[in-house]
């Protein structure tokens, strides 16, 4: 790539590496709203409908945005794309430390939405290009940690500094970490991919806009990798997003509350580090979905459906199940959203579309998940909605299966002719 001649990885630290470290970056901006709920409901008389939008209302762009934006990604530069979100994350976070209630609030989330999006689309491209073939897998499984880890430490990290500071400075404190991250990709990336970036070396002749859309959007394999993506996500998104409103409403300090979803939230990075190393090893991407969606499906019923015939220790380590076997999906998403897309130059569009759809599942998650429990008798109902989508995971997976099925017998096709 451009620029790489002059410049070296940080000791230590591999360029691939950084990018996934700015991913955890934009995570935190997405992951420091749960904790900071509490909060807000009592300083700003946030309601529980309206906290259920203020988790989904950062995932607006990417419902709207994501698969427009994966389009031009690849043209604006991916590593001016990583940069610019991370920056646009700065700004809407120090913004959003002056608000002054829910509807401003809500304006700096969209605005965040954008700068997530940024940088989510064009790090697995990146990371594609920074990494050699046999070494993508577990490199992806690696990346789909970055939601999970960000996640987790805002959950560990903010209910720390708002006790001190307060909610104000948690935002703040994260815009400027966006700054800091923002300087460091430039420097040790670069602005530029123009010149030798493996992207334009692959690039198929059919590169316009339209072209590639077409591509994508005309083969199943990204429909089902998206959708699935999208089941997957509304759940994760309810259940460690409202766990800290849900320990608050029965008593357990902010600071407990916060740490037991962070563990929560990090339990999440073990799936998608095994999903990465069992594709590695051969083993077949749609039985680590059926077993992601399977899981999720039951441990939601046993965490909440079961309020009084399990313990709180039973239904707090089936939430760790949720969680840790929940993350074989999106580290087996990622590295199939790469493998099915068309080409190289279609990778952020196929990303985009997967993120799309996603961020539409995390949209729609707690707002429903929120309105159902508020009339159909309280937290002990929220496996309702959690395992509908868990049956609908199912069902893509079997579909996703059928067309990776066909398509290496097509590709086995010429093979068998000669």
């Amino acid at each position: 790539m451009a620029g790489d001649a002059d410049r070296c990885d940080p000791p230590g630290l591999s360029a691939d590496t950084l990018v996934i470290a700015c991913g955890v970056v934009a995570a935190l901006h997405v992951g420091k709203l749960p904790p900071a709920l509490p909060v807000l409901r009592d300083a700003l008389g946030v309601s529980l409908v309206q906290a259920g939008f203020l988790l989904s209302v950062v995932q607006a762009a990417g419902m709207v945005l994501a698969l427009a934006l994966g389009l031009g990604v690849a043209r604006l530069g991916l590593r001016r794309s990583l940069i610019t979100g991370l920056l646009i994350l700065a700004a809407a976070s120090v913004a959003g430390s002056v608000a002054q209630g829910a509807a401003g609030l809500l304006l700096g989330r969209a605005a965040e939405g954008v700068g997530f999006l940024l940088v989510s689309l064009s790090a697995p491209a990146l990371i594609r290009a920074l990494v050699p073939p046999q070494r993508l897998s577990l490199r992806m499984g690696l990346w789909g940690t970055y939601m999970p880890t960000g996640m987790a430490l805002a959950l560990l990290i903010g209910p720390m500094v708002m006790a001190r500071w307060g909610w104000q400075a948690w935002w703040l404190g994260l815009g400027l970490l966006a700054v800091a991250m923002a300087a460091w990709a430039w420097w040790v990336l670069g602005w530029d991919d123009a010149g030798t970036s493996p992207l334009r070396a692959t690039a198929q002749p059919n590169t316009a806009w339209t072209g590639v859309l077409r591509q994508t959007l005309g083969r199943r394999g990204p429909w089902w990798v998206a959708l699935a993506f999208g089941a997957y996500s509304s759940q994760w998104i309810t259940v460690v997003g409202f766990l800290p409103t849900i320990y608050a409403d029965a008593g357990v300090s902010q600071g407990t509350a916060g740490l037991l979803t962070a563990l929560a939230a990090a339990v999440n990075i073990i799936g998608n580090v095994m999903a990465g190393r069992l594709l590695h090893r051969g083993r077949p991407p749609v039985l680590l979905l059926l077993i992601g969606f399977t899981t999720m499906g039951l441990t939601a019923f046993a965490a909440f459906g079961l309020p009084e015939a399990t313990t709180a220790t039973g239904r707090y380590t089936a939430v760790l199940a949720f969680s840790a076997v929940g993350g074989l999906i999106p580290g087996t998403l990622f590295a199939l959203a790469v493998r099915v897309a068309p080409h190289d130059q279609a990778v952020p569009a196929v990303v985009g579309w997967t993120l799309q759809c996603s961020a539409l599942g995390q949209f729609i998650g707690p707002p429903i998940a929120a309105w159902w429990t508020s009339h159909h008798g309280g937290w002990s109902q929220t496996w309702v909605t959690t395992a509908s989508a868990a049956a609908m995971g199912l069902l893509l997976a079997l579909a996703l299966g059928r067309t990776l099925k066909r398509t290496l017998v097509r590709a086995a096709e010429p093979a068998l002719k000669r």
